[in-house]
C-alpha cells in the first residue's frame, strides 16, 4: 500500500474536512451541511479505479465504506445511505457516502452537482466531527 506517499488531491483537500485515518482510507466529512456526508480516500497513491487496488485493498475498502455507512446512519437516522465511486471531476480514488431522506436539497436526484454548497457553521461542524470521531 503506498501510504507513505500519499497525497491528497486538492479539490478533496478544499472541499472537505478531515476526520481520521483508518488502516486504508483517509475519512473526510464533506463541507456541505445540506447533507450528512463522507468521503473515504484509500491512501494507495496513484489508484484511480477501484481495481486498481489489490484484493485484499478492495476487502479492507469494502468493510470500511460499510462502517462509515453504519455509522452515519446511526448518527442521522436517514432513510437511505447512497454510495458512489464517481471520480470525474477528481481522478483519484475515493468513495462518497451521503446520507439522504426525502426532501432533502436534491431529492429524489444525486446530490452531485446539486445546487451550491453550504458550509457548516463552526459549531455545527465541531458536533458533526465529534459525533463522527467518537463512532470511527
Amino acid at each position: 500500500m503506498g501510504v507513505t506517499s500519499f497525497v491528497l488531491h486538492p479539490r478533496l483537500k478544499a472541499d472537505a474536512i478531515f476526520i481520521a485515518d483508518w488502516v486504508l482510507s483517509r475519512v473526510l466529512l464533506m463541507d456541505d451541511s445540506r447533507y450528512s456526508w463522507l468521503v473515504l480516500v484509500p491512501r494507495h497513491q496513484g489508484a484511480v479505479e477501484i481495481f486498481d487496488l489489490d484484493g485484499s485493498e478492495r476487502g479492507l475498502l469494502t468493510e470500511e465504506i460499510a462502517r462509515a455507512a453504519r455509522a452515519l446512519k446511526d448518527i442521522t437516522g436517514c432513510a437511505k445511505i447512497n454510495i458512489g465511486a464517481l471520480g470525474n471531476l477528481v481522478p483519484q480514488l475515493h468513495v462518497h457516502i451521503v446520507a439522504r431522506n426525502e426532501g432533502d436539497a436534491a431529492w429524489p436526484g444525486p446530490v452531485w452537482g446539486s445546487g451550491t454548497a453550504v458550509r457548516y457553521d463552526a459549531a455545527a461542524r465541531e458536533a458533526m466531527l465529534a459525533n463522527l470521531r467518537a463512532r470511527s
